[in-house]
């Protein structure tokens, strides 16, 4: 179906989500939050889908929470702002819950609950041209989506207290060396080298990305014997899949396998 401030599409089990608002600088109001919400359901029960890209058109990734839009609601705002987070913080958690890797290109500027989103991929590229806000203090708000989770996972506890607390900003090449993405490449690369990577990782091995993400996920929370548990039990399950069979048999014949997802 046809979306208004996004655009969806599905090609070669890539999924991919484009934030289309680039006049306002891909800003969320509510309306573009559901339209969010609504596609990552979709990447979510489409057993089709083997990856997933998120981008952005325009010079910004992402604005972040619609200003402007806030100020004609100051009435109302703090109902306002909890029907935008509630939606948001949905469609974010379906992203972080996808079994499938997913892929998020910065193409520029990433502020505020746009920065989250920049966060969420399990493999972030960004362009030399990116930048990373954490707005909210300038303009006397609190982080949203799972920003103040992200953070200390990715940079630590005391480099995320001062991002947030002094409002600082990250180059591109800041970031990358803090640890908050994988890499940076040149502006004019960024499209291709994310839709090269995206695609690659589509036509995997679906269970075993599904099995890496879950153990990763895990590893958070668990003893080592416990974590060594749920490894051999992914392990076991997944030796079944045709797409083991494929790669242990390409493997041994020197050949390159051919994954189905299966």
């Amino acid at each position: 179906m046809p979306y208004q401030y996004l655009h969806f599409s599905i090609n070669d089990r890539l999924a991919t989500i484009t934030l289309n608002r680039p006049q306002a600088s891909n800003s969320f109001h509510i309306d573009f939050a559901r339209e969010l919400e609504q596609v990552t359901r979709l990447c979510q029960t489409n057993r089709e889908i083997g990856a997933v890209l998120i981008n952005a058109n325009g010079k910004m990734f992402s604005g972040g929470g619609d200003l402007e839009n806030m100020a004609d609601h100051f009435d109302s705002i703090d109902l306002m702002l909890k029907e935008l987070a509630d939606c948001l913080h949905t469609a974010y958690a379906n992203i972080m819950r996808l079994e499938v890797p997913v892929v998020v290109a910065v193409n520029g500027p990433a502020a505020g609950i746009g920065l989250s989103l920049a966060l969420l991929g399990d493999i972030i590229l960004a362009s030399d041209k990116a930048s990373f806000v954490p707005a909210y203090a300038k303009v006397g708000l609190s982080p949203d989506g799972a920003l103040t989770y992200l953070l200390p996972r990715l940079i630590g506890v005391q480099r995320a207290q001062e991002m947030l607390l002094c409002s600082r900003a990250l180059s591109a090449e800041q970031a990358e060396s803090w640890g908050m993405v994988n890499r940076v490449v040149p502006a004019e690369q960024l499209a291709e080298q994310s839709v090269t990577l995206a695609t690659q990782l589509a036509n995997g091995p679906t269970n075993s990305f599904a099995s890496i993400k879950k153990l990763l996920a895990l590893s958070e929370t668990q003893s080592l014997e416990s974590q060594m548990h749920f490894e051999g039990i992914e392990l076991s399950k997944n030796s079944t899949t045709a797409d083991a069979k494929e790669g242990i048999s390409a493997f041994l014949n020197k050949t390159k396998p051919v994954f189905t997802g299966r």
